[in-house]
């Protein structure tokens, strides 16, 4: 069966897209690391890309070149320096020389040598191929992106199995019914169970660590959000609203560090109206900096990052002051084990699936985490789960432009303002009531998904990519 963590569901990023940027980037690590083994690395004397479907349709908006180029560079998505992403591809734009994995310098012509085919691979609407020629041979690799940062290899046998590590997890989960059934074999909550696998492959300290890792990124995106005045790249000229936002709701209180700003929102006086404002004041501010390069979590991509972080400081700020690391610790085992259901039922990929594969997702998994932080019984969690989705079904991904900006900004602000709502509906259900089991959702997402048409899948050639011009804006 295949096994999927939390911390797959949830990686480390550079925005504005998992599919478009860090798995391009992944994918020209994973290149490299077949010429090294293969001793052909040292012989390379330069390199071609071929971009396919969705990456060559929405590619250049999405800065899939620009990740590639990173990838090739030897830098990593984790921990470039978001200042020098800039630098670096001016300086192989204006040399036409790439330092290959930091060790060599061979000839690059940016926009010669990587190409935008607007053909697609017949595996995956998200290919990439590279060729690396030597003196006397060519080596050819291609690669599917297929949402969230998962990278797969072209391969007959291997292809379609859709996995990216492999491991035995003591209670392997692949539907929710299988889910449920271990939390009422073993009389544990979901996120009780889902740590249980975790530890199979990892000790709790490592656990931890990686999820406080994770929770100060997103907290850092939302504040860096926040706290940046101004316009968006890309041509579109969005402006920043989160700063705003942030400016007209956190009252006096001075605060100085991401820590002591959740303080001085909690001093805040907070009505219906203002929790909504600052929900979606969270959300914003994740896809903002998502879309301007910035460094974000995928949950469970770079499209719908912004949901997760705002249901989460939603709880953590507005429902309950008292909130802690082990909340924090059990919301995001939650949403990454409900995220896990969806890639291996359906898909994460708005090119295979539109955008009710990444928002819809990503709202399902904030709801059932919250509904279990609010008391939820684990028949609960999944209903809220369900819910979720089940109002994001058929929503297409049409980004204007080709650019993760509109509608995907604000799409993060009405994904969590539903998850929130979706976990109150769930809370409230008694589980002989649920009509909709999680399963028959994932199922019929990935139904409506196939009979999807290919314009509304990312490829900007249908919806509001086409019916609103660049000049509009």
């Amino acid at each position: 069966m295949e096994c999927i963590s939390v911390f797959d569901m949830l990686k480390i990023g550079i925005g504005p897209s998992s599919s478009h940027t860090l798995g391009p980037w992944r994918a020209a690590q994973l290149f490299i690391k077949e010429l090294k083994d293969s001793n052909s690395f040292n012989n390379i004397e330069n390199i071609k890309i071929d971009l396919y479907g969705s990456l060559s349709l929405t590619g250049k908006g999405h800065a899939t070149d620009y990740a590639i180029i990173l990838g090739l560079l030897g830098t990593d998505p984790e921990t470039i320096p978001v200042e020098d992403i800039s630098k670096n591809i001016e300086v192989v734009k204006s040399t036409n020389k790439l330092n290959f994995n930091n060790e060599k310098e061979i000839h690059f012509y940016f926009e010669k040598d990587i190409a935008f085919k607007k053909t697609f691979l017949p595996f995956h609407a998200n290919g990439i191929s590279f060729s690396a020629f030597t003196n006397s041979n060519k080596i050819t690799s291609t690669f599917y992106s297929i949402g969230g940062g998962f990278v797969i290899k072209e391969d007959n046998d291997n292809a379609k199995k859709n996995f990216e590590i492999k491991c035995a997890f003591p209670y392997p989960i692949a539907k929710g019914t299988k889910l449920l059934e271990y939390c009422k074999t073993l009389d544990k909550s979901i996120s009780e169970v889902v740590l249980e696998n975790e530890k199979s492959i990892r000790s709790e300290a490592d656990i931890n660590k990686e999820i406080k890792r994770i929770w100060e990124v997103m907290l850092e995106c939302m504040y860096t959000g926040c706290h940046t005045e101004g316009t968006l790249p890309g041509g579109l000229n969005v402006r920043r609203r989160a700063y705003d936002m942030n400016q007209k709701l956190k009252g006096k209180k001075p605060y100085s560090n991401p820590v002591e700003w959740i303080y001085s929102i909690r001093d805040t006086e907070v009505k219906f109206r203002q929790i909504i404002k600052w929900v979606s004041c969270f959300a914003l501010a994740v896809n903002e900096v998502n879309a301007s390069l910035g460094r974000v979590v995928t949950a469970p991509t770079n499209g719908s990052a912004g949901v997760i972080p705002a249901v989460l400081m939603y709880y953590l700020v507005i429902e309950n002051h008292d909130g802690n690391f082990e909340d924090i610790k059990k919301f995001l085992l939650v949403a990454g084990e409900i995220g896990s259901i969806f890639k291996k039922g359906a898909t994460i990929s708005a090119a295979m699936g539109g955008c009710q594969a990444e928002i819809g997702v990503s709202s399902a998994m904030a709801a059932g985490a919250l509904c279990e932080l609010l008391g939820g019984t684990p028949e609960q969690v999944l209903a809220a789960a369900e819910i979720a989705m089940e109002h994001h079904l058929g929503l297409t991904c049409d980004p204007i432009g080709g650019l993760v900006q509109i509608p995907c900004i604000e799409r993060n602000a009405m994904g969590a303002i539903k998850a929130i709502n979706a976990a109150e509906l769930a809370l409230d259900t008694s589980p002989e009531n649920t009509k909709v089991p999680l399963d028959k959702v994932v199922n019929t997402m990935w139904e409506t998904a196939k009979d999807m048409n290919t314009k509304y899948k990312e490829t900007s050639e249908g919806g509001l990519a086409v019916g609103v011009h660049l000049t509009d804006c």
